[in-house]
């Protein structure tokens, strides 16, 4: 029997799998699928993603494939700049830059290998679910492949197998249409370097009424254009390239560019009412599908499978309550809700179709800008956590990401330096006695104690053998807890902060707070 069953090998799945395979979790990985689709579907990435290929140890192996995200700018009736979201300047306080593009078939090819390398996960493709038999313990999952029909059995199931999920559909789990629903044409082009002179250095957003558009740039010669179709027009006279020419005309034409990918979608705002059903768990595209107007969607399938398996490996290994899985939900979905809502402002926004209505928008934004381009911050759009596995101290920090900066000598990031589970993270205000109760508390899931001391620092290294001190380069944490007004922030395997102490008295009280959140009548230990 195995711990976890992973349905789907795509972003999403493979990033489960490499999740469980570096906590050693006994785990199956099935795809109906024996090949890698070989053309881009998603595009964008964001830091914190960045930071979850870091940990998975793949970020080496993707760097020739990702490039810097520009900026956004969303140009109006007369092609005037409307709005323009960018990134926030160095230094980046997740470690990575905080928005990159991305070409998908070379970077899924390096998680489902980041994913292969560990002994407990194993990998059976060319092979389809036709069946769930759920009991109180385990699934039984009937299985179709070369051989026939097979059966496997684990004890959590993951149903990563996209927007059309069998799993999702097999365990009687509804989608919730939030109401939105548009034609578009999709096309990836390689372009030639003399044609790259002329196309714009930055993503558009051409909110034009008689025919919204999107381009964005990807790495290297890789470029994307979006294109609202009119709903009197077929899909399918798209399938002849001729047509799908006429639509780009006005950038690239056949004599500088080639066509990669072409395809229709209809773009939804849709997320499933709920997400698991016994043992049996959605994720990625299976749960939800939001329009990509903020280049969310792969992202979102990946912070699933984070937040997810370690609640998992938890549980499995005895260190929580099995009612720590629910918060899964809890979190992730109310996370797609607010991300989506914010999406689809932006989408309406771009796909005004009505011309007095479009000329009135540009008006405003522009008198709003006082006659300057004025430059939003994408990362500000994406909400924190607000429920779930998060202190009930309310703090502005909790719910959000924890920093990552660099670690003296050698400039590394804090992540290579510590351990992956629940790590206490003090500021360097916070002496030896002050934590060295820590690891001797008994709770069910110690965390490691870890100080950042800031370049200037004078403060020694820890007499503790226990606390490990780190010496940081670029300030961010630094920054962070003096903006934060806290000297202690207690940090989520997924990065995320459960809750702050602003003295050193509260630190106690923080480790108890989590520690009553995990326990009750815990799981026995089932792990390999």
């Amino acid at each position: 029997m195995y711990d976890v069953a992973i349905i789907g090998f795509g972003p999403t799945g493979a990033v489960a799998a490499g999740m469980l395979g570096k906590m050693g979790v006994k785990t199956l990985v099935l795809d109906r699928s024996e090949t890698i689709y070989d053309k881009p579907r998603a595009i964008a990435l964001d830091h914190e993603i960045m930071r979850v290929f870091q940990h998975l140890g793949v970020a080496r192996a993707i760097a020739p494939y990702v490039a810097p995200y520009p900026a956004s700018e969303y140009r109006g009736v007369d092609g005037r700049i409307i709005k323009r979201l960018d990134a926030a300047p160095p230094p980046n306080p997740l470690g990575w830059p905080p928005n990159l593009s991305f070409t998908q078939p070379p970077v899924e090819a390096a998680l489902r290998a980041g994913a292969q390398v560990h002994d407990s996960v194993h990998i059976r493709l060319g092979v389809e679910v036709e069946g769930l038999a759920p009991s109180t313990d385990f699934v039984t999952l009937a299985l179709r492949g070369e051989s026939g029909l097979t059966s496997e059995q684990a004890r959590y199931v993951i149903a990563c197998d996209g927007a059309n999920s069998t799993v999702r559909r097999l365990a009687k789990l509804d989608l919730e249409d939030l109401d939105f629903d548009e034609p578009w044409l999709v096309v990836d082009v390689t372009v030639s370097p003399e044609a790259l002179d002329r196309l714009p250095t930055v993503n558009v957003q051409y909110c034009e009424p008689s025919r919204p558009a999107t381009y964005v740039v990807g790495p290297g010669n890789h470029r994307r254009w979006e294109i609202m179709l009119h709903e009197d027009e077929d899909p399918l006279q798209f399938a002849d390239e001729s047509a799908v020419w006429k639509m780009l005309e006005r950038w690239v034409t056949p004599a500088d560019a080639a066509i990669w990918r072409s395809a229709t979608y209809r773009f939804h705002a849709l997320v499933a009412s709920t997400w698991h059903q016994g043992h049996v768990f959605i994720a990625g595209d299976a749960a939800h599908q939001q329009p990509p107007f903020l280049g969310q969607g792969m992202c979102q399938g990946v912070r699933d499978a984070v937040n997810l398996t370690w609640k998992l490996e938890a549980v499995l290994g005895g260190r929580a309550n099995a009612s720590l899985l629910d918060t899964y939900e809890v979190e992730r979905s109310e996370h797609v809700r607010t991300l989506t809502n914010t999406i689809k402002a932006l989408g309406r926004f771009v796909c005004e179709r009505d011309l007095t209505k479009a000329i009135a928008r540009d008006e405003k934004l522009i008198a709003e800008m006082g006659g300057s381009v004025k430059t939003a911050l994408r990362q500000d759009l994406i909400p924190s956590l607000v429920s779930g596995f998060l202190s009930s101290v309310q703090h502005a920090a909790v719910g959000t990401m924890f920093p990552q900066p660099r670690i003296a000598p050698k400039g590394e990031l804090m992540d290579d330096n510590t351990e992956c589970g629940l790590r206490l993270i003090v500021c360097d205000a916070v002496l030896d006695e002050d934590v060295a109760f820590v690891q001797r508390k008994k709770t069910s899931w110690p965390p490691s104690v870890v100080r950042i001391c800031g370049i200037e620092t004078t403060q020694g290294a820890s007499k503790i053998a226990d606390i490990l001190d780190l010496t940081e380069l670029d300030n961010v944490a630094s920054d962070w807890f003096s903006r934060h007004q806290c000297v202690a922030a207690l940090i989520r395997p997924d990065n995320y902060v459960f809750g702050v102490a602003r003295d050193t008295a509260a630190i106690n009280r923080l480790l108890d707070e989590a520690d009553e959140k995990l326990a009750g009548q815990r799981a026995p230990s089932c792990v390999g």
